[in-house]
């Protein structure tokens, strides 16, 4: 009884040394970074396309589902509400103490592609790194810069309200062995680079299969299902399909889509509604070759059909 006892022991002191070296936070540091001259207007395209403002800009705590009024003030308090608790968004504005403004390059990078905190703990995948961890350390500097250029918001950042067991970060770090590929590869080789140039902005910064892409139970996504719609990941509603499926894109012309980017008019001269419309117009905000770069891609993709049941 003893022995078994012993080897129960050790086995656990195993079992958690494997659990605590593989859930292990990855990180960037300085000398990782090459040597790299902000550009703005590259750091502005990719600020729009990411939809930052879609999540990050201001709201009252009270209201954290109301429309914000300035989308340069990054203050945070929007709310996520989804089956494992509510996150609130965080303060990315560039005051120091409530925001980003003291954050180190390296700091920020690993934010975006490692999906880890200043402070060294997962970040939860309701901040869509999984999507961002395709994006070059190049473009993630350019956006580092053109946020350090918007005015400070001085308003905290509230907790997320979550139960436990979700409360514990370090369990994020088996959802991203599970969900975290650190694969930049999104065309098959020799594609256009106009196709590489969409595929990068719908799976990269654009991260549209954060939406479009259907969860499982552990909120990670389908990927044979990929971009054919599913459930709203907060709350009711259906995200529709966005490939070239009959319950799809199967009818759209590439001018139809690249016309819904640019306007938000539907082929049947309907509009889009609910927070697509920001998302549209952010993607208006592109230049003309970067939506029509989307559009290209999204109709090369294979139809997958996901019908919203009856």
């Amino acid at each position: 009884m003893r022995r078994w006892l012993i080897r129960l022991v050790l086995l656990a002191i195993a079992g958690a040394a494997g659990f605590w070296f593989l859930t292990m936070p990855r990180v960037i540091t300085a000398t990782d970074l090459p040597q790299h001259t902000a550009d703005l207007i590259n750091g502005e395209r990719l600020f729009n396309i990411g939809g930052c403002a879609s999540c990050h800009a201001s709201r009252q705590p009270a209201a954290c589902t109301a429309k914000a009024v300035d989308r340069l003030n990054l203050g945070g308090g929007h709310c996520l509400k989804t089956p494992f608790g509510t996150f609130n968004v965080p303060n990315i504005s560039s005051d120091k103490l409530h925001g980003i403004g003291a954050w180190t390059d390296a700091e920020f990078a690993t934010a975006m592609l490692k999906g880890v905190g200043r402070d060294g703990s997962h970040l939860y995948p309701s901040f869509p790194y999984a999507s961002y961890q395709r994006m070059p350390l190049p473009d993630v500097l350019d956006l580092r810069a053109y946020l350090a250029t918007l005015p400070a918001a001085p308003q905290a950042s509230l907790a997320h309200d979550l139960p436990l067991p979700f409360q514990l970060r370090r369990g994020v770090g088996l959802w991203k062995l599970l969900y975290i590929d650190d694969s930049t590869r999104l065309t098959t080789p020799g594609a256009s680079a106009e196709l590489q140039r969409g595929a990068y902005l719908v799976n990269g910064p654009g991260h549209c299969g954060e939406c479009h892409t259907p969860r499982d139970p552990l909120g990670g996504p389908q990927r044979s299902l990929h971009l054919a719609g599913g459930p709203a990941p907060e709350g009711s509603g259906w995200i529709p399909n966005i490939t070239p499926a009959k319950d799809g894109l199967a009818s759209w012309s590439l001018d139809d889509v690249e016309r819904l980017l640019t306007t938000g008019m539907l082929p049947d001269f309907d509009s889009l509604g609910g927070s697509m419309v920001e998302v549209q117009q952010n993607l208006a905000r592109l230049p003309p070759e970067d939506r029509r770069a989307i559009a290209l891609y999204l109709k090369s993709l294979p139809p997958i059909t996901n019908a919203k049941p009856k």
